[in-house]
């Protein structure tokens, strides 16, 4: 992979309510300029969820920017060219993405979604801060690759070895962006 001065990351989830929004806002902030990460959905909430919310600021994020988005805003040729996109829920990585500009390399990163866990206000708490270190873990792999060392067939392999030693969870990648 060409040797840049930012890498453009979009994390992908089914209503990019929660864990594709902490992962932006975790990769943009713990990121150290190096990438610029964007989150978008399939079938978009229309909100961010408060406790995602919540875990954001705890660890004193900004919140401000973040909003639920639809893919179609980074499938068009004018769109930020994207080096990677990550699946981070199940539902969205297998579903019919569009084709990206660019050909970036893809990944997908298994997590719970904590949207969708029923239960006491406390055990929701527990399990969004548990998915956002969670997220926090790979991401800080992620961001240690030196991918100016590294070919797109290897940043491949990283991305599943990330995904795998990181939450144990099922990963997958592919280098042309399919």
């Amino acid at each position: 992979m060409a040797h840049q001065e930012v890498f453009n990351v979009l994390f992908l989830c089914t209503g990019n309510s929660s864990r594709s929004i902490l992962a932006e806002a975790l990769l943009n902030a713990c990121g150290g300029g190096k990438f610029r990460a964007y989150s978008a959905g399939s079938h978009p909430t229309g909100s961010v969820h408060p406790l995602a919310l919540e875990q954001i600021g705890r660890l004193g994020f900004p919140t401000d920017s973040l909003r639920s988005k639809s893919w179609d805003e980074f499938a068009n040729a004018d769109a930020p060219h994207m080096d990677f996109i990550i699946t981070v829920c199940d539902r969205a990585a297998g579903e019919a993405c569009p084709r990206w500009p660019g050909h970036p390399i893809t990944a997908h990163w298994s997590f719970e979604d904590p949207a969708a866990f029923v239960g006491a206000e406390e055990a929701r708490r527990q399990l969004f801060a548990r998915v956002c270190r969670e997220i926090r873990n790979r991401l800080e792999a992620f961001t240690m690759l030196p991918f100016e060392k590294l070919s797109r067939l290897a940043i491949q392999k990283e991305l599943l070895g990330v995904a795998q030693v990181h939450g144990g969870a099922s990963a997958s990648t592919t280098a042309d962006g399919q």
